[in-house]
């Protein structure tokens, strides 16, 4: 059995070290969020946070994880109670399909966690790794912008004493 906290929870999963978190998350986990895009670490569907920073959880080894702590989508809001990037995303209606939609908001809340008001090039730069197949991407830059602008994101995070 090995542990691994996700989203704040501690699990233990009988999943050998090889394994692809991916696969752990989805398939032990019942986390569906994060998505099997390539399986190469190309397109991002498959992106988590791993202590704050976006890995594609398609290529990162369950042995990888060690004690360092795992965010999904499921761990920035729920349906009922959006966080800030997810319902910008719905305000903006940055979803076509919704297949990279979960890696997108991760990636995009890693930046606006470390970058507290990101220009223009920067949220660009910061989420080239991550696809969308659909063509939504101006939508997308647009809810990242919204909240970036809003502040409420950092707010948030200050307010629960991360600062």
């Amino acid at each position: 059995m090995t542990k691994i906290n996700v989203n704040g929870v501690d699990h233990e999963v009988a999943a050998t070290p090889d394994t692809p978190l991916l696969y752990v998350l989805r398939n032990d986990l019942a986390m569906n969020g994060a998505k099997f895009g390539c399986g190469m670490g190309q397109c991002g569907a498959c992106t988590v946070l791993l202590d704050g920073r976006p890995v594609f959880s398609c290529v990162l080894p369950l042995a990888s994880v060690g004690n360092r702590t795992v965010r999904t989508v499921e761990g920035l809001g729920t349906l009922a109670l959006p966080g800030p990037l997810q319902k910008a995303f719905i305000d903006r209606q940055a979803v076509q399909c919704g297949y990279c939609i979960a890696g997108m908001i991760v990636r995009a809340q890693a930046l606006l966690e470390q970058v507290k008001n990101p220009d223009e090039a920067t949220i660009r730069e910061h989420m080239k790794p991550n696809l969308c197949r659909c063509g939504t991407h101006m939508r997308i830059l647009q809810a990242i912008r919204d909240v970036a602008a809003s502040g409420s994101l950092y707010r948030a995070e200050v307010g629960d004493g991360h600062e």
